[in-house]
């Protein structure tokens, strides 16, 4: 009787095998799950027929829930990118192919996003057309095209023809040479074999998360006035170090450039919360830089998204395929900012040009310049190049052939070896990546060479170095402790009625440092001090009500428990090296009491606590944010029964007390109780359906303007789920 081996690969993530059958299961498959299986000895290197290549899955399991605890369960790119050419599935006379395909089990939603996600991470834009719709030229864009043919062969495959499909329903499913698998209860399987069975569940707990493979050692990064932190040197494969990837700071502000797997743990590790992020420099969407996209857009504000529109259109096509979202929502989950390929942007001092890289999806590379001192310093961030020999190997050869004209070919030669002060370059090497001797003659001040997963050699030692992470080179020192004016912005936000001297004494008080795992405030415990978070995040947390709370840079951390004069109601600790302005709770309760500021306060923190229970802005929404929502939002008490039609609907409405009835059309009723929700029908894809909700005498309602909720990516999106789901219930 054959064997059913089953490991726990991560949180989240199971592998199942049956050597008899040739079954090899990837159960589950959030970001960087290829890296777990290297890791787990999972996949290994082997030799056949005089060829090496990988072992590892050939069937992936998708989870039937797309998002857990915040992060995407699903993204299976690398796994199957894995299949297709390191274990050799699909690569023509390979030992390893045998007419076996990849094989994606799930329900028909998640299956059907996975492969049209997977079809624009291989191509990106996969015609002229769509080329042209995003700003270029024609004759560009004709050899746009032709470059992306050359790099696949002449040929533009759909993923349906390289991918095998199981759609997963209510009844027992035939998987291969009499392996089956059902669906016991949303995401808990039963596979079976032979009589043997084995049951697979892969819903995370309310206080599980996604880990990543590594662990790096956490940090305190000083703003600076111009400066790089390198945050990943790795490549997809990597698995002690985050993707290629860096953060750009300019006058204290944080850019990510591009955003890879795990994007929160690594901004964890450096002790930057995603409040800080001021924009995303995007260079592409292969997943080991675009990942991270798809945790982003889950924020509670529009992050800028910088890019050239071909490159944006390219995000939003492979995004909202993954999502399973039409692409005209995209640009209300991201602060959209095109930039002209080939030219110079002044972005707030910060200069920025986008170059043209021949690569088989539609790239970008950067240049970042600053003034300074009758010059400039400048920042070249050279990611998923190629080498000069991989362009000339797709170089026309002739008249009426497809490929790269030499004209092309020497601009980006030219591109590439620009002398800058600091340039970080892909030398991934093999037939789409760079190399580092093409820029052995390169007169850059320092060249950092990245996109690998393995030690420099020694010829490439010669010509660039390495950078650990959280390394940070700092180009143009800071002369300013941008922490203080950090502080002063989000005191003013908070009390803005007050005078500027009673913010300088606020300010007087110390910045303090604490580092990860540190507790701040204890349960139960009277508090000397209130914090202002500047950077990094806290937690808190009271182990009957399970999941974490998560607090950004710009919270006020034990504001509740100070202002109440009572102890706290729960323990707070530093998930990340933190810094803070520290306020003895005395100073604190003067200043209230001087300012006259105890009504307004104790309006904004039952508003707060109310926010914070409610579903679709509790646990997901920063302090800041909620505290905006908070100070804009306003009580309704309704006084006799009222009917709103559609058209009177124009804000999100939550109930605060009593009850509503909600009714769509003519079939579908729904009782709305204390923290539910209506809104207004503007902000969702339109419908033909009407929807009416009747308030009973003596509801109360709590009015949120609707401007505020297009600003939340993460309100506005379970807004969108819950108005879907009532509107495909009829």
């Amino acid at each position: 009787m054959s064997e059913i081996r089953k490991i726990q690969v991560t949180t989240g993530v199971h592998w199942i095998e049956i050597p008899e059958a040739n079954i090899r299961m990837l159960c589950g498959c959030p970001a960087d799950t290829v890296k777990h299986l290297r890791k787990k000895g999972l996949i290994t290197t082997i030799e056949k027929n005089g060829v090496r290549f990988e072992t590892g899955p050939n069937v992936i399991l998708l989870s039937d829930v797309l998002i857990q605890n915040g992060h995407f369960s699903n993204v299976t790119e690398f796994p199957v990118l894995q299949m297709m050419y390191l274990q050799g599935m699909l690569i023509p006379h390979h030992p390893n192919n045998d007419g076996t395909k990849p094989l994606l089990i799930g329900t028909e939603e998640q299956v059907r996003s996975q492969i049209n996600y997977i079809f624009r991470g291989n191509y990106g834009l996969i015609s002229k057309e769509e080329l042209l719709e995003a700003g270029i030229s024609e004759p560009q864009a004709e050899e746009m095209m032709q470059i992306k043919l050359k790099f696949a062969f002449g040929n533009i495959v759909n993923p349906e023809n390289l991918i095998e499909t199981r759609i997963l329903r209510n009844e027992t499913t035939p998987i291969r040479n009499g392996v089956t698998i059902k669906r016991i209860k949303r995401n808990i399987f039963l596979i079976e074999y032979q009589n043997r069975s084995v049951e697979v569940d892969l819903n995370l707990s309310p206080e599980e998360k996604y880990e990543p493979p590594y662990l790096l050692d956490h940090h305190f990064i000083k703003r600076e006035y111009f400066a790089v932190i390198h945050s990943g040197e790795g490549d997809g494969w990597d698995v002690h170090r985050p993707c290629m990837a860096s953060i750009l700071m300019y006058q204290g502000k944080i850019y990510l450039i591009d955003a890879g797997p795990n994007i929160m743990a690594t901004l964890n590790y450096l002790g930057i919360s995603v409040n800080e992020i001021e924009g995303i420099f995007q260079t592409h969407v292969h997943d080991d830089h675009f990942a991270g996209l798809a945790t982003l857009v889950r924020s509670d504000r529009r992050l800028k998204l910088f890019s050239s529109k071909m490159v944006i259109h390219s995000v939003a096509k492979k995004l909202c395929a993954l999502m399973s979202i039409r692409e005209e929502i995209f640009p209300k989950l991201f602060d959209l900012q095109e930039l002209t390929l080939g030219e110079w942007t002044n972005i707030e001092g910060l200069y920025v040009l986008p170059a043209y890289s021949p690569h088989p999806v539609d790239t970008n590379v950067f240049f970042f310049r600053v003034s300074w001192q009758g010059g400039y310093k400048t920042y070249a961030h050279l990611a998923d190049t190629s080498s000069f020999a991989a362009c000339e190997r797709i170089l026309r050869q002739h008249e009426n052939d497809i490929g790269m004209s030499v004209r092309t070919y020497e601009e980006t030669r030219k591109t590439y070896l620009t002398p800058v002060n600091l340039k970080k370059i892909d030398i991934g090497g093999g037939l789409i990546h760079g190399v580092a001797e093409d820029y052995r003659e390169d007169t850059s001040e320092k060249i950092v060479l990245a996109h690998i997963s393995r030690p420099l050699t020694l010829a490439e030692r010669e010509i660039g170095s390495t950078a650990t992470f959280g390394m940070t080179d700092v180009l143009i020192p800071s002369q300013r402790d941008y922490l203080i004016e950090f502080a002063w912005r989000h005191l003013r936000f908070y009390f803005p009625t007050v005078p500027d001297y009673e913010i300088n004494f606020l300010l007087n008080h110390p910045i303090v440092n604490f580092n990860s795992g540190s507790i701040l405030l204890k349960k139960g415990i009277l508090n000397e001090y209130v914090y202002l978070l500047l950077t990094g995040s806290v937690e808190s947390a009271d182990a009957k009500v399970g999941k974490p709370s998560v607090f950004s840079a710009g919270s006020l951390v034990g504001f509740y428990a100070d202002f109440l004069k009572t102890t706290s109601q729960a323990t707070y600790w530093a998930s990340s090296n933190i810094y803070a302005l520290q306020i003895p709770i005395c100073d604190y309760q003067s200043f209230v009491e001087r300012n006259h500021l105890y009504s307004e306060l104790k309006r904004l923190e039952d508003n707060l606590l109310f926010l914070s229970e409610t579903w679709i802005f509790g646990k997901v929404v920063s302090f800041p944010i909620l505290s905006k929502v908070a100070l804009e939002s306003q009580t309704i008490l309704v006084e006799q029964t009222t009917v709103y039609q559609q058209h009177q609907i124009e804000d999100l409405f939550l109930i605060k007390q009593g009850e509503a009835l909600l009714q769509v059309g003519d079939f579908y009723e729904e009782k709305l109780l204390p923290t539910d929700f209506f809104c207004t029908e503007s902000i969702m894809p339109k419908t033909h359906t009407n929807y009416k909700v009747t308030l009973y005498e003596g509801v109360e309602l709590f009015q949120v303007p609707i401007h505020l909720i297009t600003e939340i990516p993460i309100v506005y999106w379970k807004a969108l789920e819950i108005h879907n789901k009532r509107v495909n219930s009829l």
